[in-house]
């Protein structure tokens, strides 16, 4: 938590994403393995889609600069809701001038597309991200049985 400031409100966004974060991660986790029928399918499908994941997730190629065909994904990207938070949140208020003089607020809209008026949504979409993957586990475990007979 470097650089970061001081302030209640933007420890408790910092928590929110960080545990949001955790959670829904594990339930992707927990959702991999009811839906494949052993541990070692599940790992592989897990891995691959946590590269994607890293790939779209607007922090490697800003979501300005990912083609229009390949915005869709980055939207559906749970990583990109988490650093979309993350930063809007802790820097997105900033009006602090850059050496070139735009502020900090400018910069992350111009270049990330990161707004701090839009962080109500952002947090709305890791609740519905944490529900979804954990009814999905809930579902797929109640439903999938993969024992051979």
């Amino acid at each position: 938590m470097i650089g970061f400031e001081w302030s209640a409100e933007k420890f408790f966004w910092y928590l929110f994403f960080q545990f949001c974060c955790l959670l829904y991660m594990t339930y992707y986790g927990m959702m991999t393995v009811a839906i494949t029928p052993n541990a070692h399918i599940a790992a592989i499908i897990a891995a691959s889609f946590y590269g994607i994941f890293n790939l779209f997730s607007g922090f490697i190629v800003p979501r300005p600069s990912i083609p229009v065909w390949w915005r869709w994904y980055y939207w559906g990207n749970p990583l990109a809701w988490t650093i979309y938070g993350m930063v809007a949140s802790q820097f997105g208020d900033y009006d602090d001038l850059l050496r070139n003089g735009e502020t900090v607020k400018g910069y992350l809209d111009r270049y990330y597309g990161y707004k701090h008026d839009f962080l109500g949504a952002v947090a709305g979409v890791h609740i519905g991200l944490v529900i979804v993957f954990g009814f999905i586990f809930a579902y797929c475990i109640r439903a999938f049985n993969f024992q051979k007979r």
